[in-house]
C-alpha cells in the first residue's frame, strides 16, 4: 500500500478532525459548558476549527504542506482531543 501524498494527508486528517471533534456543536459555543474546565473547550474547539479553515484553504489553492505542518497540526489535534477528553467531552479509553 502506498503512502499519500502531502496534501492527501493533510485532507485526511482534516476530514477525521471534522468526523472527530463536534465543531458545529452550539452548546460549546458558550463559556460554561462545564463549570470546572480544564482548558476552555469553547476555544480549544476554536483553535482547531480555525486551523482546518486555514488548511483547507491552503489545500483548495493547491498549497502542498510540509511533513512539519502535517506534524504540527496532527499533535495540535491530539493535545486539544486530550483537554477536550479532560472535560468529559470525550470517553475515557
Amino acid at each position: 500500500m502506498m503512502k499519500p501524498d502531502r496534501m492527501t494527508a493533510m485532507q485526511q486528517l482534516i476530514n477525521q478532525v471534522k468526523d472527530t471533534f463536534p465543531l458545529d456543536d452550539p452548546a460549546l459555543a458558550v463559556c460554561g459548558f462545564n463549570s470546572s474546565c480544564i482548558g476552555c473547550p469553547k476555544k480549544l474547539l476554536e483553535i482547531v476549527d480555525s486551523e482546518v479553515s486555514y488548511w483547507q484553504s491552503l489545500l483548495d489553492n493547491n498549497a502542498t504542506p510540509s511533513f512539519g505542518d502535517l506534524e504540527k497540526f496532527a499533535k495540535l489535534c491530539k493535545n486539544v482531543h486530550r483537554g477536550l477528553k479532560r472535560n468529559g467531552l470525550f470517553d475515557s479509553q
